[in-house]
């Protein structure tokens, strides 16, 4: 990957605008602003819970805890 974003640098630039400015700023607003393990398959790990915690709390802001729970064991 980093050969490939040496020999075409605009590649960088779009994959930030495209890419990671959603990830980025969903990490954020959970109060993480970076990834603390290294290499694809621990970091692929990390950001799925980033997501699946968001996901949860945005689920308990449109249910509520009751409600989640009921749908949870439904």
């Amino acid at each position: 990957m980093q050969v490939r974003l040496e020999n075409d640098p605009a590649m960088m630039r779009h994959r930030q605008q495209s890419v990671e400015h959603p990830f980025g700023t969903r990490k954020y607003w959970m109060g993480s602003t970076h990834f603390l393990t290294k290499n694809l398959p621990r970091v692929s790990t990390e950001m799925s819970l980033h997501v699946l915690a968001c996901n949860l709390k945005r689920m308990m802001s449109i249910f509520g805890i009751a409600g989640l729970l009921e749908a949870i064991r439904a």
